[in-house]
């Protein structure tokens, strides 16, 4: 017996697993990078092949019915298999050599990507593989434009309408020169009126940094004395030339403060940790992407402490 014409629509069947991943139309349609009248369009028109309805529709959402959990079940499987043939066509396409582009913010990119793209290399000598440094904003919007495969981040925030998933903990540290350490009993509003080297606008670091502040105070923070800087080098340097206290993941002041170039200071009531974030478009990472996440997720390390 022929396929009935609807089960061609295969990109409709993958939306409507999207609605009940997300718990909503317009979420699934961020996803999927169509807008919320096309994903009620698509839906309604599936409902109409299908012949039974879906979704329930609120105005806090939309969840399956007990035939659209039905539907959805059989879906998955027929969606994944879709998947791993398009994913097998691309790499024809390539001449089947494996392609993996990506994008890592600073800290991420310095300290922990180089590690595993030579595991990733040893397995696959035969990969192109690129890799590009951005602050975690920017990483995002490469991502989302589709010019990279994946992208790792180290916000608080994660980006809702891509797939996100921690592989690891960072911390921020607070250093200045050895010779410039504040009283003991350092308390966060204190900190806010000293001379603070922070990053840029989009920096995971600074958005980190300023959640810190505002969980501990109970409301936006004013830093009357903080100077931005775009680099964590350049934060480095000029703490260490006494230009201030520099905020930076630990991981990039550890050898600084091992040799007493910098001190690392302590305050109160302040959580400086933060995660550290693969993120990519569509429900189902690359394969090469989906390893790299494996080894990232196998071999990273807190930061000293």
């Amino acid at each position: 017996m022929p396929l009935p014409p609807w089960i061609t629509d295969l990109r409709s069947l993958d939306l409507l697993l999207s609605v009940a991943e997300l718990g909503s139309v317009g979420r699934a349609a961020a996803e999927h990078h169509i807008s919320q009248p096309s994903a009620s369009e698509r839906l309604n028109r599936l409902e109409r092949q299908l012949g039974v309805e879906l979704l329930i529709r609120t105005t806090q959402g939309s969840r399956l019915t007990p035939a659209g959990e039905a539907v959805a079940t059989w879906a998955r499987e027929v969606v994944s298999a879709a998947h791993a043939m398009a994913d097998g066509v691309g790499s024809l396409r390539t001449g089947g050599v494996p392609r993996l582009a990506v994008v890592a913010s600073l800290t991420v990119a310095e300290y922990l990507l180089p590690g595993w793209l030579l595991d990733l290399r040893r397995r696959h000598a035969d990969a192109t593989i690129s890799a590009g440094v951005a602050n975690s904003h920017d990483v995002c919007d490469a991502v989302r434009a589709g010019r990279v495969d994946l992208g790792f981040i180290e916000s608080p925030d994660l980006p809702p309408d891509l797939h996100c998933l921690t592989v690891g903990v960072d911390r921020l540290a607070l250093v200045t020169r050895s010779g410039d350490v504040p009283p003991t009993g350092l308390t966060v509003r204190e900190l806010t009126r000293l001379p603070l080297l922070v990053r840029e606008p989009g920096s995971g670091t600074r958005e980190t940094f300023l959640r810190a502040l505002s969980d501990a105070l109970g409301e936006p923070p004013e830093l009357p004395d903080a100077t931005e800087l775009g680099s964590t080098a350049t934060i480095l340097a000029t703490a260490r030339a006494g230009g201030g206290i520099g905020v930076i993941s630990a991981r990039a002041a550890a050898s600084a403060v091992r040799s007493g170039e910098l001190s690392e200071l302590a305050v109160d009531g302040l959580e400086l940790d933060r995660p550290l974030s693969a993120v990519w478009r569509g429900r189902r990472p690359p394969p090469l992407a989906a390893e790299l996440i494996g080894i990232a997720q196998g071999t990273v390390q807190a930061a000293p402490s």
